[in-house]
């Protein structure tokens, strides 16, 4: 088991308590590289919730999403990206950007930032 990263629980709090979608990182887990800006886990559940509710084939979900956003005891044990790509090669996936949820006990590296990619 290893320990977690304390900095990043630290960064996560502070995004938590801010309600905002502001900061730009960079994480390795399970060998992917994920980019993009993080946002509070009510704001981020929010969108994802929006985003269902406007499908016909998935708004059922969407109250999975809008529900259980209150406040929790203890640190944050999730980074939330929003606006955020997978790198893969050249290119980031989704181009527009995607809602992703990642564990911070699974993040093996970290940076400060948005890391841009180019096909040019």
């Amino acid at each position: 088991m290893s320990k977690t990263d304390e900095l990043l629980v630290d960064i996560a709090r502070l995004v938590e308590s801010g309600r905002s979608n502001q900061m730009s990182l960079t994480v390795v887990t399970g060998g992917a590289v994920i980019t993009g800006r993080l946002a509070p886990e009510a704001v981020w559940r929010q969108r994802v919730s929006e985003v269902l509710a406007d499908s016909d084939h998935l708004a059922e979900f969407s109250a999975v999403f809008s529900a259980g956003a209150a406040e929790k005891d203890g640190p944050p044990t999730h980074l939330h990206f929003h606006l955020a790509r997978i790198l893969q090669g050249a290119v980031g996936i989704p181009e527009t950007g995607g809602m992703y949820r990642v564990s911070i006990a699974d993040i093996s590296a970290w940076t400060m930032g948005d890391v841009s990619y180019s096909d040019h």
